[in-house]
């Protein structure tokens, strides 16, 4: 059948997935897509210029697949009539409700009543992980408490009964084709993958370097991870102090090189305070790497319990800054040892698109034989 996919926030994680879908899955997926700049504009203005690119693809939609960030009644009524009983399954890559905002600024509530507007639209919502799905959930009370009059809480439940968690496939059989080079580092390697933004938490993450370097442990660094935006001042500070134990630092353009880095790594840390699912520190798992993620939001639920503490290994899962101190120093000597990258890849190989495709494309079936309602 044939799908459009309407996505105005084309980067980072909504890119990959959307690749991922194009690539594997048996439907035809259409797209039309904007770039990341401007996420606000995004929101307001994205459905003017999305109903016009539709307007221009000439085949029959059997279902749309939007994002997030689509102002979905928007786009809906600019296209009018065309996708009015088109199924509409709307992936929740993140929402507005509980995104973390920078220090001094606060939310806007028109976003969050866009994001409010979409859900209602949509006769599907895909959730990356149960922790963002819960966290949304609980939200929505709160949000609703904002308006003046008819808050409908009874549209919480509409919402909810909508809803399932559908992991995001990743492209990890690339990752196969790069053999490990860990054996070869002089030092252990400590690895950060992810944005250098303030809700990754590098504050803590340098805070813990630091430590372990006032008392003479040994260790290099991989800074990689998208440096779009705004820089913490952290990163600039780790260069003066870390500057010869930097192995890499910056954003990684290219995938071989991003692999390369990945495999020759010892060990991932999360210090995220806030993220529904990371696809950067699920790549460095797969590649080899020990994970040491914070023993909240979707970490819990995506690594077997089995591996949380293990009895052999390092544990996996920490619950402050001073366990992370500690699983790090023990790592860095020895006095404990990290995962095999067989039971490493245990934790995520599931999620792989050769796995997952099928999952998609059953719910893309499923939903096409059924014709779009509305909320009310």
């Amino acid at each position: 059948m044939n799908i459009l996919a309407v996505e105005p926030f084309y980067s980072g994680s909504h890119k990959a997935f959307l690749k991922g879908l194009q690539e594997n899955s048996r439907h035809n997926i259409y797209s039309i897509n904007l770039n990341y700049k401007g996420w606000k504009w995004r929101m307001h203005g994205d459905s003017v210029k999305m109903a016009e690119m539709a307007s221009h693809v000439e085949e029959d939609i059997d279902l749309l697949l939007v994002s997030s960030m689509t102002n979905l009644p928007a786009f809906l009524a600019l296209t009018n009539p065309r996708f009015a009983h088109t199924p509409k399954i709307m992936v929740m890559h993140e929402n507005q409700l509980t995104q973390p905002m920078p220090e001094g600024e606060e939310r806007d509530l028109t976003y969050c009543h866009i994001n409010y507007l979409s859900m209602l639209s949509a006769d599907k919502l895909l959730f990356s992980s149960k922790f963002h799905m819960q966290d949304l959930f609980g939200a929505l009370p709160d949000f609703l408490n904002n308006f003046p009059d008819d808050k409908t809480y009874n549209t919480v439940q509409q919402i909810k009964d909508k809803s399932m968690v559908m992991y995001p496939g990743l492209d990890l059989k690339y990752f196969d084709n790069q053999p490990d080079t860990r054996s070869e580092n002089e030092r252990p390697v400590i690895v950060w993958n992810q944005r250098w933004q303030f809700d990754r938490n590098p504050t803590m993450f340098f805070k813990v370097l630091n430590r372990l370097n006032d008392i003479d442990l040994e260790f290099d660094l991989i800074l990689a991870g998208d440096t779009k935006h705004n820089k913490p001042e952290e990163f600039e500070r780790a260069w003066k102090r870390f500057g010869d134990q930097i192995t890499h630092f910056g954003y990684v353009d290219d995938p071989e090189r991003y692999s390369q880095l990945l495999h020759s790594g010892d060990i991932v840390v999360s210090t995220a305070t806030y993220e529904f699912f990371c696809v950067a520190i699920m790549e460095a798992v797969y590649c080899g790497c020990h994970p040491l993620v914070p023993n909240q939001l979707h970490y819990p639920e995506l690594i077997p319990e089995s591996l949380h503490r293990p009895l052999l290994h390092s544990s996996v899962l920490y619950e402050s800054e001073d366990e992370l101190f500690k699983y790090l120093k023990d790592l860095l000597t020895g006095e404990t040892q990290p995962l095999p990258k067989s039971s490493l890849q245990n934790i995520n190989k599931h999620l792989d698109w050769s796995r997952m495709i099928g999952k998609y494309d059953a719910l893309f079936d499923e939903l096409a034989q059924t014709e779009s309602v509305a909320s009310f």
